[in-house]
């Protein structure tokens, strides 16, 4: 297989990939160039506190008091201006919705625990804890099998 990157600012940017026949890892690749939009962050509020949020330092975006929050690595809060459907058009693909309010970084997803009423919880790696509900389970596990 052969690789060839040709960086020219001068030029339009285009991608061409000559394969034998359809991969997981030809799939991939299409998923990552049609879901590249060039923004790798989002802006980020907190008290006086204005911060570039990079998409791989966020666990998840939720609703919290009708606002739309994104949490950090760190478990910080940072309140995001842009609306949940939004940011969904402009996330890469590892944010997949969980519920009906909340995004998850797919890549800082520690682990799926069952909770005593039957539901699911998604806990990330900086301990914050969300609901996972059975239609978004089932859209999960079909990603996995």
């Amino acid at each position: 297989m052969k690789y060839k990157l040709i960086i020219d600012k001068n030029a339009q940017e285009e991608i061409t990939a000559v394969v034998h026949s359809p991969s997981s890892l030809t799939q991939q690749i299409e998923d990552l160039v049609r879901n590249y939009c060039g923004a790798d962050s989002i802006m980020g509020y907190r008290d006086d506190e204005m911060r570039k949020l990079s998409f791989e330092e966020i666990e998840c975006i939720t609703v919290l008091d009708r606002k739309v929050i994104a949490i950090d690595n760190k478990k910080n809060q940072y309140r995001i201006q842009d609306r949940l459907r939004d940011l969904e058009e402009v996330l890469p693909s590892y944010f997949i919705r969980i519920n009906k309010s909340t995004l998850a970084n797919e890549h800082r997803i520690l682990r799926f625990d069952a909770v005593f009423s039957g539901g699911v919880d998604a806990v990330f790696r900086c301990g914050y804890r969300e609901y996972v509900s059975r239609r978004c389970f089932a859209e999960i596990r079909r990603r996995y099998e």
